[in-house]
């Protein structure tokens, strides 16, 4: 194609969950709430571990980070899927385009990782306690994090520099809330379906590494348990349920996305929301419902804020 009849497209336009005015009003005030418990209660489980010396330990310094990651998660894409359902014109910058792009995939590969780094950490705890303190110690966590933000982040650029050098011409109408990869390079104006391919295997790629590393991690643990105390087995169980949990609903719909063949524009929504909302809504209810430390956290922080208070009007 002739470069000189390509015009530079400066936005892209989005066309969102639905078009009933009456659905995006409610849509409009669920997502604003659901969001809204999504920062308060990832910012509460932060607070929590940083302010109480109970809580000063590796699986809690990682925890505090992935709540850290979800909150960002659901902060890269929800806010302006709240604003859009008010607005007529569903409009978002080339730059906005594709610093969503940038961001979803720099925070989600982070937290593909970061799951996988959490999981190490029950493996040693549960497999070598004895050494547990030595091998998980304060500057091997930092490093264990900082190496989940760097492969999120090469992830990231991975996509980025094939992106942003893609020809747009015409269409500017993506069938989404936010600029999904797949969507976005269907406007270019080139046969897209090998990059397509191309893209969706560099996630496919960074999402089986994780997944398989996550299965030895835990069948590593799962066999330990086995052999055993009962107590020791209960204690273990409960502690590796929450993890797992979460591992299951990250990476079931991701494994689901790369093996069904076809794209299906409901289901493709329903995904984005589930990531972009439930999971970050989720990963925290999961991790304190049944977490007696985070619990206990919670009563001592609530005392704490209560007598300082009874004191300050004494």
């Amino acid at each position: 194609m002739d470069k000189r009849n390509l015009s530079v497209v400066s936005e892209f336009m989005l066309l969102g969950l639905c078009q009933s005015w009456n659905k995006q009003v409610l849509l409009l005030l669920i997502f604003f709430m659901l969001y809204l418990i999504i920062v308060s209660g990832n910012i509460v489980i932060m607070i929590l571990i940083i302010t109480d010396s109970h809580l000063h330990s590796p699986m809690y310094f990682l925890l505090a980070n992935l709540s850290f990651v979800d909150m960002w998660l659901s902060s890269v894409t929800t806010p302006k899927m709240i604003t859009d359902f008010v607005r007529e014109n569903k409009t978002i910058s080339f730059g906005g385009c594709m610093c969503q792009i940038l961001f979803v995939h720099f925070v989600g590969g982070g937290e593909m990782v970061l799951l996988v780094v959490m999981a190490y950490d029950r493996y040693v705890a549960i497999c070598k306690p004895l050494h547990y303190s030595t091998i998980m110690n304060l500057q091997k966590c930092i490093g264990l994090v900082a190496t989940s933000w760097t492969i999120g982040f090469v992830h990231a650029m991975s996509q980025m520099v094939v992106i942003v050098q893609l020809p747009f011409c015409g269409p500017k109408e993506i069938d989404s809330f936010f600029c999904d990869i797949p969507l976005v390079i269907k406007l270019a104006c080139i046969d897209s379906y090998n990059l397509g391919i191309l893209m969706n295997a560099d996630s496919g790629i960074l999402a089986m590494t994780c997944f398989v590393l996550l299965l030895i991690s835990y069948t590593y643990i799962l066999l330990t348990v086995r052999r055993s105390s009962k107590a020791g087995t209960s204690r273990a169980l409960s502690t590796c349920t929450a993890h797992i949990t979460v591992v299951l609903l990250f990476f079931g719909p991701c494994i689901f996305i790369y093996v069904w063949p076809l794209s299906i524009t409901w289901v493709d929504k329903f995904l984005a929301v589930f990531y972009s909302v439930i999971i970050p809504l989720l990963n925290p209810a999961i991790y304190t419902l049944r977490n007696k430390e985070i619990k206990n956290a919670l009563k001592r922080f609530r005392s704490y804020y209560l007598h300082s208070k009874n004191h300050i009007n004494a």
